[in-house]
């Protein structure tokens, strides 16, 4: 018999108010089967999908912030399978299971897949983050940019029913190796509140940091800094609430974080074994160019859902616009003496238009319930990549995208889940006629700019997924799935470093992923143990070649398989204790030639452990320790050093420490320290990246201490 509409209703509303409410807090192992995710366009309980999911809740977020306000070192510590954290702004290196994961806020992407800058993690303040799903695996849910999987920032929402409802937070974070010029200051601050059918949610983060400082008290080198980095986040999100069935909803999103500093680098070499670090130094010796770091992102997103357009089946409409300006460093290898340019600065420039209608319609067959999820995608992107002084680097390149798409689901007597679905886009990406750019090393070092035809690129791709879970016993829900990804990410290296003289003689060939996985959950009282391995392909992946000729690092189209592991244990050690540890594997080759993969996508082993005691309401004190094996796959050339991301990893340990107190309702204390025993060590990105300015040192013992006041 067919559900009701009413009933249908009463799902979606409940289960988003159980996600939005119940992730706030610690779950216990018997409410996690109960969590609900949205990562295949709609929500659903998370043990009804076949996929390795990592849930980040706003408890853990917020245990976080006291130590690092990074995404990234969030992100490295909380989920199996994403590569360490580089300890910087920049996340070029922190691939998801050795492939670029597409980040995004509420559905909406941040990332610039056609010229993969790798700052789409860093796009959204914490404070503003209700809860993070990281879906792995390549998958084509999304669209393009999702070769390794997705993560999705979910916003927080209006909670307080009438009266409006706040906290205001303020904090400063400081070198506890040498204090001199290290402390910073945060403030953020939020309201939320309903008035009749409008919600309203409002958060602000403003934060101004000192220099970082490493072990031994030197100032971490400014290439993807976060000495004097100045960030900025203003996110509104408004409801009208039409009927207990419509709403409509508008969400605005401004990021701005820029270095703004008036320190140089001394410039080490990983090969040798030196750092790179930054001192105070005349004028014409600071760093150059424009401040490094998104400028103003802004995103702006509509959308209205019908939560019983039909019986049985809900609608959501979305339309959104992004407008995304990342600067780069100042490069000397961006020089051209010819005309002058001693260096260069680049900018990637994105803007995005999009619109999505997805349709959920349930039907119940006896002892089956199935859910079709259906719908259209289509989108516009236009991404370049220009010099801050009007040389044109990477020309603009024009992309419009159209996809349909189907995904069901099929419960069978509560506990036999097969999903499967199919998604048919279509792509077209224009370039005009451009001219490569002379880039010059040395003298005698220079690239030879090459005129190319431009052209109108066609993509047109169907991928598919299928997997399936068995949930009848909770001490083994085994479950295996294949899912495919279409990806045309990157596509401005490709033609940046073009060696012909027209658009279509270039390696511009879409990347099939084929996705493998298999894995299963296990509950046991109060351990939860979650277990995953992969392998994933693709006939055209890229990798970097180093031209000793021209000095350019040119892209290299080859087949690729990716493979590795993941485990997580969840124990609940006692009602006030709880320990959740994780170790993940990657590996990763070239077929073609049978040689391993760089850093670039392939990370060291990674354990992870988190240890949280609440003893009553008012004290919470966390541990958390990092570990990052050794990887050493390749061999120096004839003069002994490492070239591209090709150098050695050496284990490194890092424990941190948080805390808070609650004085009163309103008011609580908390502090943080990161590295709590001054390790010294270069985070696994500064070992194995030999290019100029990477090789900077992590940060030494940093403390955090802040007040929070909520009314």
């Amino acid at each position: 018999m067919l559900k009701t509409s009413l009933s249908l209703i009463a799902l979606v509303i409940s289960s988003q108010s159980f996600a939005d409410d119940a992730l706030n807090k610690k779950l216990t192992a018997e409410e996690m089967e109960h969590v609900v995710v949205s990562g295949s366009r709609v929500f659903e309980s998370i043990d009804e999908v076949p996929a390795s999911v990592t849930i980040i809740n706003q408890q853990e977020i917020e245990e976080h912030l006291k130590v690092n306000p990074e995404l990234q070192s969030l992100l490295s510590q909380m989920v199996p399978g994403l590569a360490p954290d580089t300890g910087s702004s920049s996340n070029t290196g922190q691939s998801l299971r050795g492939r670029a994961p597409l980040v995004m806020i509420d559905g909406v992407p941040q990332s610039t897949p056609l010229r993969n800058g790798s700052l789409g993690i860093k796009t959204l303040d914490p404070s503003a983050i209700a809860r993070i799903e990281v879906i792995k695996g390549a998958t084509s849910i999304y669209g393009n940019g999702a070769s390794g999987g997705i993560i999705n920032y979910i916003t927080k929402q209006a909670q307080s029913e009438g009266k409006t409802e706040g906290e205001i937070s303020l904090s400063s974070r400081f070198s506890a190796v040498k204090l001199e010029e290290s402390a910073g200051a945060r403030l953020s601050a939020a309201i939320n509140g309903r008035a009749d059918k409008l919600s309203y949610l409002f958060t602000a983060s403003y934060e101004e940091n000192g220099v970082q400082r490493d072990a031994e008290g030197d100032i971490l080198g400014l290439q993807y800094g976060l000495s004097d980095a100045v960030t900025e986040n203003y996110f509104t999100k408004l409801g009208y609430d039409f009927d207990d069935q419509k709403q409509l909803q508008f969400s605005y999103n401004f990021f701005s974080s820029q270095q703004k500093t008036d320190l140089g680098d001394v410039v080490g070499n990983i090969n040798d074994g030196e750092k790179t670090y930054a001192i105070h130094v005349p004028k014409e010796l600071q760093k150059r160019g424009k401040p490094q770091g998104p400028e103003g992102n802004e995103n702006i997103t509509l959308k209205y859902t019908d939560y019983a357009l039909f019986d049985n089946t809900q609608m959501t409409l979305d339309l959104y616009m992004q407008d995304i300006e990342n600067i780069f460093f100042y490069s000397p290898n961006l020089a051209n003496p010819d005309e002058g340019y001693d260096g260069g600065q680049s900018i990637i420039s994105s803007e995005k238009k999009g619109a999505r209608a997805t349709f959920n319609t349930l039907v119940d067959f006896d002892n089956i319930e199935a859910t079709f999820i259906y719908g259209l995608d289509a989108l516009n992107d236009v991404t370049s990549q220009p010099l801050v002084d009007g040389r044109i680097w990477v020309p603009e390149m024009d992309m419009n995208s159209v996809a349909g798409f189907l995904q069901t689901k099929w419960v069978i007597n509560n506990d036999l889940v097969v999903k499967a679905g199919v998604r048919q886009e279509s792509i077209d990406l224009s370039v005009d006629d451009y001219e490569t750019l002379k880039l010059c090393r040395s003298a005698t070092q220079c690239s030879v700019p090459l005129n190319v035809k431009g052209d109108t690129i066609d993509y047109d791709a169907t991928t598919y997924n299928v997997g399936i879970k068995y949930n009848l016993l909770a001490a083994f829900s085994p479950f295996a799935n294949y899912s495919q990804g279409s990806d045309i990410s990157d596509i401005g290296r490709l033609l940046r470093a073009a060696t012909v003289n027209d658009i279509g003689l270039i390696q511009t060939e879409a990347s099939i992923i084929d996705n493998y996985e298999i894995g299963f959950t296990s509950q046991f009282d109060d351990v939860r143990f979650e277990f995953a391995a992969y392998r994933s392909t693709s006939e055209f992946g890229t990798t970097n070649s180093f031209n000793e000729t021209t000095g350019v690092y040119e892209p290299v189209r080859a087949p690729q398989e990716i493979w590795g592991y993941e485990t997580l244990v969840d124990y609940m050690i006692s009602p006030t204790l709880k320990l959740v540890a994780t170790y993940s594997y990657v590996e990763g080759k070239n077929t073609e030639d049978d040689i391993y993969l760089g850093s670039r996508q392939i990370s060291p082993p990674k354990g992870t452990a988190n240890l949280n005691w609440t003893p009553n309401d008012e004290l919470s004190l966390s541990a958390s320790y990092l570990y990052v094996g050794s990887r050493k796959r390749f061999e120096p050339n004839a003069d002994g050093d490492y070239v591209g991301d090709q150098g050695p990893i050496s284990s490194y340990n890092i424990v941190n420490l948080s805390g808070r107190y609650k004085f009163t309702h309103n008011w609580q204390a908390f502090m943080g320290v990161e590295n709590l025993f001054n390790n010294d060590y270069y985070p696994a990105r500064a070992q194995s990246y030999t290019y100029g300015g990477y090789n900077i040192k992590g940060l030494g013992t940093t403390v955090t201490l802040g007040a929070t006041y909520r009314f």
